[in-house]
């Protein structure tokens, strides 16, 4: 089975569930409703004709100017048909996505990664927390408005003997850069010149 057999199984087997199936460059894309990405990965994990027994990959998109700002990417791969497919369902801020750990227990390290990293919730999920931020992080780094240079800095004071957050502060002395080549900028003759004329 190829992926246009595969796209053209899966089509009526989803139903309402299946938003868009795209084949672009030899890549499947099933965009689903939120609700049903535990049945759908279910049944792509058990169905005889599918066997997507492995879970590559969730990742999130953050789209700040959608209605549903995040987008949860899905990778997955059936080792038996030597394919790979890719899952995406949109997700809001404060709507809960149910968490897939049930059909594939590796989902537990993406979804904290997910949480932490964008702030996407996940119902059911068992330990859902920050995973790669420190204690104490505000915000979500990957997100699009996220600033670029944080809330808070981190050092560690020999005063106090101990870690001190601090607001972000960036203080720059006024730079006035010559952007001239540093040839350009030489006025005085070089040993040899005197023969080039």
């Amino acid at each position: 089975m190829n992926l246009s057999e595969l796209r053209d199984f899966l089509t009526p087997k989803l139903g309402d569930d299946l938003v868009s199936a795209n084949l672009v460059l030899d890549e499947l894309t099933l965009n689903l409703r939120r609700e049903a990405i535990v049945p759908v990965l279910r049944m792509l994990r058990e169905d005889e004709d599918c066997r997507f027994t492995t879970l590559i990959d969730i990742c999130g998109v953050d789209y700040p100017e959608r209605a549903e700002r995040f987008e949860l990417v899905y990778h997955l791969l059936s080792m038996t048909k030597n394919l790979r497919l890719r899952l995406k369902i949109a997700a809001g801020e404060t709507v809960p996505v149910d968490s897939v750990t049930p059909v594939f227990p590796v989902a537990d390290w993406y979804e904290r990664e997910a949480f932490d990293m964008y702030g996407i919730l996940f119902s059911g999920h068992p330990d859902l927390r920050r995973i790669l931020t420190d204690y104490g992080f505000e915000g979500y780094p990957l997100r699009k408005d996220f600033p670029l240079s944080g809330h808070v800095e981190v050092r560690y004071d020999d005063l106090e003997k101990r870690v001190v957050y601090e607001p972000v502060s960036l203080v720059q002395e006024y730079r006035n850069f010559d952007y001239l080549s540093p040839w350009e900028g030489m006025n005085r003759t070089l040993p040899g010149d005197e023969k080039a004329g």
